[in-house]
C-alpha cells in the first residue's frame, strides 16, 4: 500500500478524535460548572482523581500494546479496531445528566469522575496505538510529513465540529440540539476509526506474512521479556526525552486552559461586544486555525525542520502575549485577535511534537539495538509526566477566578466585578509570557533536531 492510502487511513482516526476531543475540550467544563452547577470541592477531587489516572494509564496501556504476547492487544490497529466503539460511548457521557440519581453536590461530582475517567482512557488507548503507527507507518521524514499533512487536513475537518455545535446549539442555549449533534460525532468516529484500523499498514504488518487483524493468538514479541520497570528506566535517563517532556508540560498546561477556558474568557471579556453568532465563529476559528497554520506553513516545517519552527513559536507566542498585555484589554478587536491567535498558534505547533517523539524513539531503538521500537511506551511515558497539566491547568483557574469572586453559572458576575475581569485579562496575557520564557530555556538545550543518525537510518533499512 503507499504512503498516500496508509496516511489517509491514519489521518481518519484523527478526523474522529479531533471531532470528539475539540467539543469534549471545549464544552467539559463551561457544562459542569456553569448548568450542572458542580461545587469547587467535587470539581477539585475529579480533578486530582483525574491527574492521577490520567498519568498512569498513559505508560501502563503503552507497555501493554508494546510487550503484549496477546496479539489484538499489541498490533496497533487491532487496538484501534476493538477501542473504537468504546471511545465513541465514552464520549457520550458527560453530555447525559445524571437527574435519574438525584441533583446533589455528590452526583454531579461522581458523573464529572466518571467522564474523565473513562473517556480519557479510551482516548489513551485508542491514540496511544495511532500515536505508535505515525512512527511506524514510515520511517522517511518526507512520508512522515505526508503523513502529518494528511492528519492536518482531517484535523481541519474535525475541529470544526466545535464550530458546528456552537451554532446550531447557540452556545448550549438549545441544549437537546447539543446532544443530538454529539450523536451524530460519535456515529461517524466509530466508522472512522475502523476505516484506520482495516487500511492503515505499518511497517511490521508488511513484514509479517499474518495479516489478519482479529486475531485472540499469541505472537512472538522481542520486549516481551523486558520489565516495564526497565524500560521506564531507559526512556527517562535519556536527556532529549526529558528535555522534550518539560516543555511539552508547559505546552499541554497553556494549551488546556485556552480549550477548557475559552467560552467562558470570550463570554465574560468579550460579552457584548459581538453577536452570539459572531461569538461562535469566533469560537470555531480557534479549533480550526491550528491545523490551517500547519498546512499554510509546511514549506516552511520541511525547509527548517521542527525544531526551528518550534522554537520560532515560542518568541511569537512571547511578542503576542506582551503587545496584549501592554496594550490593555480597552482594544477589543486586538484582544479578539489575540485570544484566537493565543489558543491557535501553541495548538498548532503541539501538532508538530510527533516528529519530535519520532526522532527520540528513532534515537531509543538505536541506542539500544532494539529489534522493535517501543513506540506506545515512549509516548505512554511522556504522557505520564505531561498529562497532569490537564487538570493542574483547570484547578489553576478555577481557583484563581473564585479568589476574585467567580461565581458558577452566573454571568452578571464580570460587570459587578471589573477586578474579576481583569484577573482573567491578566490569565490569558501572563500565561503564554511566563509559558515561552520557560520554553525557549528548556528548547535550547535539545540537540535531536530532526537528523537521525546514519546508524538509525541503516536500523530501519531505508535511507533518508
Amino acid at each position: 500500500m503507499s504512503i498516500t492510502k496508509s496516511a489517509i487511513a491514519y489521518a481518519s482516526t484523527t478526523l474522529a478524535a479531533s471531532m470528539m476531543n475539540s467539543i469534549f475540550q471545549f464544552y467539559y467544563v463551561k457544562l459542569f460548572l456553569n448548568s450542572y452547577r458542580i461545587n469547587n470541592t467535587w470539581f477539585y477531587r475529579a480533578q486530582l482523581i483525574y491527574l492521577v489516572w490520567n498519568a498512569i494509564n498513559d505508560p501502563l496501556f503503552g507497555y501493554l500494546q508494546d510487550s503484549s504476547k496477546v496479539a489484538f492487544a499489541r498490533r496497533r490497529r487491532s487496538a484501534i479496531l476493538y477501542g473504537a466503539p468504546i471511545f465513541s460511548l465514552s464520549f457520550l457521557i458527560p453530555w447525559i445528566p445524571w437527574t435519574a440519581f438525584g441533583d446533589s453536590d455528590w452526583v454531579v461530582g461522581m458523573h464529572l469522575i466518571t467522564s474523565l475517567c473513562f473517556y480519557d482512557g479510551m482516548f489513551t488507548y485508542v491514540l496511544l496505538a495511532q500515536c505508535a503507527l505515525f512512527a511506524e507507518i514510515a520511517t522517511k521524514e518526507t512520508d512522515r510529513q505526508t503523513v502529518l499533512k494528511y492528519s492536518q487536513i482531517a484535523s481541519i475537518i474535525g475541529s470544526s465540529a466545535v464550530l458546528f455545535t456552537e451554532l446550531v446549539s447557540q452556545n448550549l442555549k438549545y441544549f437537546r440540539y447539543f446532544q443530538v449533534c454529539c450523536i451524530v460525532v460519535a456515529t461517524i468516529s466509530y466508522f472512522a476509526m475502523t476505516y484506520t484500523a482495516r487500511y492503515a499498514i505499518n511497517i511490521s504488518d508488511t513484514e509479517s506474512s499474518n495479516s489478519v487483524l482479529i486475531d485472540n493468538g499469541e505472537d512472538d514479541n522481542p520486549l516481551s521479556d523486558i520489565t516495564l520497570y526497565s524500560l521506564f528506566k531507559q526512556i527517562i535517563t535519556n536527556r532529549q526525552f526529558a528535555l522534550f517532556v518539560l516543555m511539552n508540560f508547559l505546552q499541554i498546561f497553556h494549551n488546556t486552559i485556552g480549550s477548557n477556558f475559552f467560552s467562558i474568557f470570550a463570554d465574560n471579556l468579550v460579552g457584548s461586544s459581538l453577536l452570539p453568532q459572531a461569538r461562535s465563529i469566533m469560537a470555531g476559528s480557534a479549533f480550526v486555525l491550528p491545523q490551517m497554520v500547519v498546512l499554510l506553513f509546511s514549506p516552511l516545517l520541511a525547509r527548517f525542520g521542527s525544531y526551528r519552527c518550534i522554537m520560532v513559536s515560542f518568541f511569537v507566542k512571547f511578542a503576542l502575549a506582551l503587545a496584549m498585555f501592554l496594550n490593555g484589554s480597552s482594544n477589543m478587536i486586538f484582544l479578539i485577535i489575540f485570544m484566537v491567535l493565543d489558543r491557535s498558534l501553541p495548538e498548532a505547533v503541539f501538532s508538530l511534537f510527533n516528529l519530535t517523539v519520532s526522532d527520540i524513539i528513532d534515537d531509543d531503538r538505536n541506542k539500544y539495538k532494539r529489534r522493535a521500537p517501543i513506540s506506545s511506551m515512549i509516548f505512554g511515558t511522556n504522557a505520564l509526566f505531561t498529562k497532569p497539566a490537564q487538570s493542574l491547568a483547570p484547578m489553576f483557574v478555577v481557583s484563581v477566578l473564585t479568589d476574585y469572586g467567580y461565581q458558577h453559572g452566573n454571568q452578571a458576575t464580570i460587570s459587578t466585578k471589573p477586578e474579576l475581569s481583569r484577573a482573567m485579562f491578566n490569565m490569558i496575557c501572563l500565561v503564554p509570557i511566563v509559558a515561552s520564557v520557560l520554553q525557549v530555556l528548556i528548547w535550547s538545550f535539545y540537540t535531536l533536531r530532526g537528523q537521525r543518525s546514519t546508524k538509525s537510518r541503516d536500523l530501519y533499512g531505508v535511507s533518508v
